[in-house]
């Protein structure tokens, strides 16, 4: 037994011997130490001191994340009296100074700045891998929002151009507006153009409308096949922030309308008048207060009328010149609702001083005006003024034309799929007619478009009007029901139907009409 506990304590021994020269213990002792593992070289012994590692802890040094959760405190070092801060010291006497330049901490390489603040040793990546001298890449214009079904547009250079033409065929049961008038199928055909300049600053764009009617061959209706044409080119010069210069042209071609007191018996054809003119105007703006001044010039020309016996009437006489101004001075209330304080003259000049009546009916003219302007979050944006006019005549034989006036625009967005709109329009209209000096033509109208699916768009319009004429006793009123559908098959084409009814009622006997309307028509756009 002795002998055999003898044998077991001399293997124990071994063992551990065998265990403390093992060649996978690392060694911590000799710095100098090439060789980490396996056996120390000759004439070099191992350290018997017990190794001290530093303390595990929860992060990664003084600055990581602490996985412990435990609050670590800011260890403040206090300098007792006369000594002076760490890191500093002065220099002897006659000692030579030198003085160290460092260079940028970008141009550092990343192992130097391992003490230097976080967000100062971060380089940016943009600054890192950015290309020397690299030109930025010019940004492209942002597309405003587009429904499925609008337009897109055709781009010209720094224009966006939107053309449409739209053919319709229909039937009117009153076409003369005339009291039993006769009725007669026509087609429409209306092409349009709308251009936009895309520039950052300034403005140039135009709106060009035209239409032609034409009528069927029937004894009663050989007169009305008209043209009509709206032309309007228009430019911003922004020349400072708060000043801008507004220029307008204008091209305007139309006819009397059906059943005026202006037509003579005896047409075949209706009379073509044409105008054009232009504006020239400068705002400037004051922080919320805004002036503004507007001059222009129009010119008026008439065709002589065809006669149904073959010779022709002149219309010279109803040629004229007109100048007029407009001063505003507008006040930003709040934002999107800006009233308004506004007055405007003009004069018209005819080219013959006396008419076929033997009266001069040269005018002047004088428009007071209140209103503002509206743009509430595109709820509600648009302008409605209202105003007094006094048009008073060269020939003392014609009464003075006086009257409560109207204007504006307004837009309402009800909802995402509900929109309404209203207008009103207030104007002097010339006369030929004996002792009639001229006529106050009011109109006001009320259209609501309904989405009851994107490609499918129902619209109701209402209108009234009323007509005074001065000199007589005459007063027209107009009253215009109306409903269309749109369908739209997709940007490009759609098709329209439409219902209007008509009424015209007078104080004056058989004057009177009412007329009945239906179309359908096919519209592209682009």
């Amino acid at each position: 037994m002795a002998l055999a506990l003898g044998a077991l304590a001399t293997a124990f021994v071994s063992h551990a011997a065998a265990q403390t020269t093992d060649p996978f213990q690392p060694t911590f002792t000799d710095p100098r130490n090439v060789q980490r593992f396996g056996r120390p070289p000759d004439g070099v012994t191992r350290s018997t001191q017990p190794v001290i590692l530093p303390p595990l802890s929860g992060g990664a040094g003084e600055t990581g994340f602490d996985s412990t959760g435990s609050i670590r405190k800011k260890k403040i070092v206090k300098r007792k009296p006369g000594e002076k801060h760490l890191g500093t010291t002065s220099p002897k006497p006659g000692a030579k100074t030198t003085t160290t330049t460092t260079a940028p901490l970008s141009s550092q390489p990343l192992a130097s700045r391992s003490n230097a603040p976080q967000v100062a040793a971060r380089a940016s990546y943009a600054d890192a891998f950015k290309p020397p001298d690299a030109a930025p890449r010019p940004r492209r214009p942002l597309i405003p929002f587009q429904e499925a079904y609008d337009p897109i547009g055709i781009r010209a250079g720094d224009f966006l151009l939107r053309p449409s033409i739209e053919i319709t065929r229909g039937i009117d049961s009153n076409p003369a507006r005339v009291q039993n008038g006769t009725r007669s199928w026509f087609t429409t055909i209306a092409p349009e153009l709308q251009a936009r300049s895309q520039w950052s600053r300034h403005e140039l764009g135009a709106n060009l409308r035209g239409s032609y009617n034409v009528y069927d061959s029937s004894p009663s209706t050989p007169s009305l096949n008209r043209p009509s044409a709206d032309a309007k080119v228009f430019g911003r010069l922004d020349v400072t922030r708060d000043t801008r210069f507004d220029l307008e042209g204008r091209f305007l071609v139309g006819t009397d309308n059906p059943g005026s007191p202006n037509l003579t018996a005896g047409l075949a054809k209706l009379p073509i008048y044409t105008t054009y003119g232009g504006t020239v105007g400068v705002a400037q703006r004051f922080n919320h207060l805004e002036l503004g001044v507007k001059a222009g010039v129009d010119r008026t020309t008439y065709r002589d009328s065809q006669l149904t016996d073959g010779s022709t009437f002149s219309n010279h006489d109803r040629d004229y010149n007109q100048y007029g101004g407009q001063a505003r001075v507008s006040y930003e209330v709040t934002p999107g609702v800006k009233p308004f304080v506004e007055i405007g003259a003009d004069r018209r000049i005819h080219d013959l001083a006396i008419d076929r009546n033997g009266v001069q009916r040269d005018s002047r003219a004088l428009t007071p005006k209140l209103g503002t302007t509206f743009e509430l979050t595109r709820i509600l944006t648009g302008e409605l003024s209202v105003g007094y006019l006094t048009r008073s005549y060269q020939d003392p034989a014609l009464q003075p034309l006086r009257g409560a006036v109207a204007d504006g625009s307004l837009i309402w967005v009800a909802s995402g799929l509900t929109t309404a709109t209203l207008t009103a329009s207030s104007r002097a209209e010339e006369s030929i007619v004996a002792g009639i000096s001229g006529s106050l033509r009011r109109d006001a109208g009320v259209q609501v478009d309904h989405a009851f699916r994107r490609w499918l768009i129902g619209t109701v319009k209402l209108g009234y009007g009323t007509e005074q004429f001065v000199g007589s006793i005459r007063a027209d009123t107009r009253t215009s029901l109306g409903a269309a559908l749109a369908y739209k098959f997709n940007r490009d084409w759609q098709l329209k139907g439409e219902v209007r009814q008509e009424w015209m009622r007078s104080n004056v006997a058989d004057v009177g009409y009412r007329a009945s309307i239906f179309m359908l028509g096919l519209k592209w756009q682009r």
